[in-house]
């Protein structure tokens, strides 16, 4: 679970243009809820990377393989994702590199080392915390589309009409 917090830290070193294009854009404004879910998203990313420190591995186990090879998809996710927005020009939408596969490669990737965390844990409890994890980022995936249509208007609806909201799952192309 470190990985998010030395993402920080990396995006800190990277000169300002690459570190803002990582973070919303000042002129992304959350209504009320937006900003309650982001906090409560927030306190549940902080609170499960404190407890992952603590929680024991299932060492020797099946449970821990599995949970290592999904938590490394998830990790590779985070890395494609983070080079293709470095590369991504300011005033254009995150369409390129596994952003053609996936809306949210960013939140997909913590959701993926979230399970491989649980899973190489068998923890239901840090299971319970990655689904209701899920629920909160589907919340400001919702806000993030809405303000990219305003932002690109056309250009970005008929992204979303093509490319799903999750890798893989059907349905999710065209829905705001």
């Amino acid at each position: 679970m470190i990985i998010y917090p030395l993402q920080w830290i990396v995006v800190l070193i990277l000169p300002k243009q690459v570190g803002d294009r990582t973070s919303h854009p000042a002129e992304f404004k959350k209504d009320l809820w937006g900003k309650v879910s982001g906090w409560v998203t927030e306190i549940f990313w902080v609170g499960a990377t404190l407890y992952s420190i603590f929680l024991p591995l299932a060492v020797g186990t099946a449970w821990l393989y599995a949970g290592l090879g999904v938590f490394a998809v998830g990790l590779m996710i985070l890395g494609w994702a983070t080079l293709t927005v470095m590369r991504t020009a300011p005033d254009k939408p995150f369409t390129a590199g596994i952003y053609r596969f996936s809306r949210h490669p960013m939140y997909l990737s913590m959701i993926l080392v979230y399970l491989g965390v649980s899973i190489a844990a068998a923890s239901w409890l840090f299971l319970l915390i990655t689904v209701i994890t899920f629920f909160l980022q589907r919340l400001q995936m919702i806000n993030e589309e809405k303000f990219c249509c305003r932002k690109f208007g056309p250009v970005y609806v008929e992204y979303m009409k093509g490319t799903p909201r999750w890798i893989g799952v059907p349905g999710t192309g065209n829905r705001i």
